[in-house]
């Protein structure tokens, strides 16, 4: 048991990755659409590929969405109108116009023209509200069909047209007492009913638009239906119109309605062995090309989560609606990976997880074009993420390329760019500017995984900073010793291509631990008293090497990230102090000496970075002891040192070449020449 224990101790770093891998594999599967995929590929307007297609079973065609709003369009404009009457008011008018009648005309008209006139009022009356007088007009075509409603009970129904507005009572009367040849009493009449008719026809909104959705939920989704083995397209030929969808209905019904239990399982299956592959190789790209992030379960997390986080975004967006899928800023993902790592691991994750999102998105060819794209854009574009100015264009490139390739897909599908929606290109804006959204994201991210960036370096870099302030006061000349290394490291990484802003920040910082002891180093002591005079080899060698321990505790104490804490542990490897070494051996001649009580504690360099540092470290140090330099002093100076460091393996775990050591000699030769202002030597 306690074997067993043991070795899954051992493998705890392993077993983590495959714990990681199986979680995250089944998060993206359960992301993923529950559904099979269509097995052809086919595009409007564009010859069949594939061979002849007949239809596997009895299918339904479906209507087009621009079929299906025709329709609803149709019932909202020609469906029927309910109005509520209020059958109270005819008999309250009637009886009004009675008692009003006698006080509107006088006893002095004849009695025959007097009942001709009542009866002619009562005939408006009856006129007026035969089909009813409208509270207020109304926006309504005048052959649209109506129902008149008495609660629940209809009473009759008609047009439009047929009800009277309050605006059309005046004509009425005109037209009656025309008729009938007494004009002359028209102001009479007009003044009388205007205080008499009342309406009593409402618009029932709310009945009306349950039936009009009651039409709508009846429209049949399907206009017809395919028989199972008829042949639907033949090789070669275009897929356009009827027989483009078609085509859509066969997709759509293949991919919802034929599932059942058993195929639904093979499904899940087949989904997560895809995925599984994608990761699998991501995590063999990082095994065999980045082993440091390999090795590194936080890092191998971060990478993992940021590809699951893009993947659940889109899917919201996707399920919510998918016409928005090009809002989301799939162009994150290589410009954080390019940020904390390098631009070959940004672009080679951002590939698979664009491959993953195929099997979410619609069109999906189109789309992981445009992404594969705009991620190679992106990787190819932004350098120097610190910079501001540089991600702004940076993402205008992105947004730009994004236009661009999408409006050629259009043509290509479409032949013409007369029904190409401009708004479209507004998604593609948005998209830019969320992927501006990267600066407080990678901050984010620093804090929550403890990864650095670039953004972050060049913080660090600043010599105001309270550490750096600190080093200066304590201890001026390790300070200016500092600032000399950082920059020779830096020149040196531009030569070869390294991280220039990481080097320059581990050289700043690679001696803080001597703050603890400051005058115990020559470059500071200004007094001209050693206080290494009064002790033992021994004791002296002690105190040197500890500013390496003392510089990663202060390090830590100061929250300086493990990146930069890497140059304070490795700037000097398992290197020896070499003067109280000889000192030890020349005052004890007879007695074999340790070389473990004078050497550093390592580790040695394992990057090009710390392997830079540990060059341009030695050689400036040992700089000061050159008395009258020459170019010819100074080549050989430069080649002794670092083959001597060479020769005790120092860079045998830095991925460095000799040629890149070469090519750092020629840099630290050429800065030396400069400090010392030598000039050319002549012949004599």
């Amino acid at each position: 048991m306690k074997d067993f224990i043991n070795k899954l101790y051992k493998n705890h770093s392993l077993i983590y990755k495959v714990l990681l891998f199986i979680s995250t594999t089944f998060l993206i599967v359960y992301l993923f659409p529950k559904s099979g995929k269509f097995k052809y590929n086919f595009e409007k307007g564009k010859p069949w590929q594939s061979e002849s297609l007949q239809a596997p079973f009895d299918f339904a065609i479906k209507k087009t969405n621009e079929e299906i709003n025709a329709e609803k369009k149709s019932i909202v404009e020609n469906a029927t109108l309910y109005f509520d009457v209020d059958n109270t008011i005819l008999p309250k008018v009637s009886n009004a116009y009675k008692e009003q009648f006698k006080s509107t005309f006088s006893d002095s008209i004849p009695r025959r023209e007097s009942n001709l006139l009542f009866k002619i009022g009562e005939n408006i009356i009856a006129e007026l509200y035969d089909f009813g007088v409208l509270s207020e007009s109304y926006d309504f075509a005048k052959d649209r069909a109506v129902v008149v409603l008495d609660g629940r009970e209809k009473t009759h129904d008609g047009f439009y047209s047929n009800f009277i507005e309050q605006n059309e009572v005046s004509s009425v009367i005109e037209k009656a007492l025309s008729k009938n040849n007494l004009s002359k009493y028209n102001t009479e009449f007009v003044a009388l009913f205007f205080d008499l008719v009342e309406p009593n026809i409402n618009f029932n909104k709310t009945f009306t638009d349950k039936s009009i959705q009651d039409e709508i939920s009846k429209i049949s989704v399907a206009r017809g239906s395919v028989a199972k083995e008829t042949l639907i397209v033949s090789k070669g030929e275009v897929v356009e119109g009827d027989k483009y969808q078609i085509l859509k209905s066969l997709q759509a019904e293949y991919e919802s309605q034929v599932w059942n239990e058993a195929n639904y399982n093979w499904v899940l299956f087949a989904y997560t062995l895809l995925v599984a592959l994608a990761l699998l190789m991501l995590l063999l790209f990082l095994r065999k090309y980045r082993k440091s992030v390999f090795e590194n379960n936080t890092k191998v997390t971060f990478i993992f989560f940021n590809i699951s986080l893009m993947i659940f975004i889109t899917t919201l967006v996707v399920n919510y609606d998918s016409k928005y899928i090009y809002i989301v800023p799939i162009c994150i993902l290589p410009l954080v990976f390019k940020a904390f790592f390098d631009a070959r691991l940004g672009l080679f994750a951002h590939v698979l997880t664009v491959l993953l999102l195929g099997f979410i998105v619609p069109n999906s060819y189109e789309y992981m074009f445009l992404q594969i794209i705009a991620g190679i854009v992106t990787i190819l574009t932004v350098s120097e993420l610190y910079k501001r100015a540089n991600l702004f264009i940076s993402v205008g490139q992105i947004t730009l390329i994004y236009i661009i390739a999408y409006f050629a897909f259009f043509v290509i599908h479409e032949g013409s760019v007369e029904t190409l929606k401009w708004e479209t290109f507004i998604w593609f804006i948005l998209c830019g500017l969320a992927t501006l959204f990267v600066q407080p994201l990678i901050y984010a991210y620093e804090k929550l995984f403890g990864l650095v960036s670039d953004v972050s370096l060049l913080e660090l870099s600043d010599t105001n900073s309270k550490l750096l302030k600190e080093l200066s006061n304590k201890a001026p000349g390790t300070f200016h010793h500092s600032l000399n290394v950082a920059n020779l490291a830096e020149a040196s990484a531009n030569e070869i291509g390294a991280n220039a802003m990481l080097v320059r920040v581990g050289a700043l910082y690679h001696d803080i631990g001597k703050m603890k002891n400051p005058t115990y180093f020559t470059e500071n002591q200004s007094t001209g008293i050693n206080p290494h005079d009064e002790l033992s080899s021994k004791e002296s060698a002690r105190i040197i090497t500890e500013h390496v321990i003392n510089g990663i505790e202060t390090a830590r104490k100061n929250n300086l990230p493990d990146r930069v804490i890497d140059f304070i542990r490795t700037h000097h490897g398992t290197s020896l102090v070499y003067y109280f070494y000889m000192k030890e051996t020349k005052d004890y001649p007879d007695v074999e000496v340790d070389k473990t009580d004078f050497s550093y504690p390592g580790p040695k360099p394992f990057s090009k970075e710390t392997a830079i540092l540990m060059m341009c470290d030695s050689i400036e140090a040992a700089s000061k002891s050159l008395k009258e330099p020459t170019s010819t002093k100074i080549e050989a100076f430069v080649e002794n040192i670092i083959n001597k460091q060479i020769e005790d393996g120092q860079f045998l775990n830095a991925n460095i070449t000799f040629k890149e050591i070469q090519s750092i000699k020629k840099v630290l030769k050429h800065k030396l020449a400069n400090i010392y202002h030598l000039r050319i030597e002549y012949p004599e």
